[in-house]
């Protein structure tokens, strides 16, 4: 009986894989097949990738998405971290009232937050890279704030009084013994709040000015037109590097658990 329970449980397991990676397998496939039909195999070829890097609009706005996400996870680190601390040293009614209004952008629709930040941004800034910037800042935010929170409340709070209490100044104390103990959850907020800005489209698209484009923009852009293959090479380029990322981030906190 117990066979037969590790066989449906690794059956269920293996068909989450088939949908969650399936896709993301045809487009790896697909940015090594010369055909530019998407439904034929024409032989391997290694030619999307050498147009992707001769593409100067496609690096353009490469450069201007991954300026864009970590801009935004670095900022939003520097404003979510110390705001997660100050939250939880908040009385039991405050706490609960702030991590509620925390968790409202992440529920709220993005068509929602990006058509309220466009009406904000155009009454006191002209739309464009900065106002994009600011806006992917605010949604990321929440997420820092959740990431860093759990850590928060495995630490203990002794060790950070005591070397206080030994003299140790404020900025010290921060760095030697609070931002060991919370790099993990920095870590996991920052991948995350990296992740969801390379990945954003709906905010991205209403609160930038003309000629700011990001990867997103700029496929939705050609889909009338039909999507370039070297379109397929950068997306497998960014899977890679998302996923090295991801590995690095789990062995160093993996590290700092042990």
């Amino acid at each position: 009986m117990k066979r037969f329970k590790d066989i449906i449980s690794g059956i269920y397991i293996g068909f989450i894989a088939v949908l969650l990676y399936a896709p993301i397998l045809v487009l790896i496939v697909e940015s090594f097949n010369s055909s530019r039909s998407r439904v034929t195999w024409g032989g391997f070829t290694l030619s999307w990738y050498v147009k992707l890097f001769n593409n100067n609009q496609i690096l353009e706005a490469f450069i201007t998405t991954v300026l864009l996400a970590f801009g935004s996870a670095a900022i939003a680190i520097l404003i979510g971290v110390p705001g997660a601390l100050g939250i939880h040293a908040m009385g039991r009614k405050r706490y609960k009232t702030m991590m509620a209004l925390t968790n409202i952008p992440m529920l709220n629709a993005d068509i929602v937050t990006g058509i309220a930040l466009m009406l904000w941004f155009v009454h006191f800034i002209p739309l464009s890279f900065g106002s994009v910037l600011l806006a992917h800042i605010s949604f990321n935010i929440p997420y820092v704030i959740l990431s860093v929170m759990p850590r928060i409340q495995q630490m203990n709070v002794s060790i950070y009084e005591a070397t206080r209490d030994l003299g140790a100044g404020p900025v010290y104390a921060f760095f030697h013994v609070l931002l060991p103990e919370l790099l993990p959850g920095i870590l996991s907020g920052f991948f995350m709040a990296f992740t969801l800005s390379m990945d954003d489209f709906v905010i991205t698209y209403f609160t930038k000015g003309a000629g700011v484009n990001t990867l997103s923009t700029m496929i939705y852009g050609q889909i009338k037109k039909g999507i370039k293959p070297e379109m397929y090479a950068l997306s497998t380029l960014i899977f890679v590097l998302v996923s090295l990322l991801l590995s690095i981030g789990t062995g160093i906190s993996a590290k700092k658990e042990h």
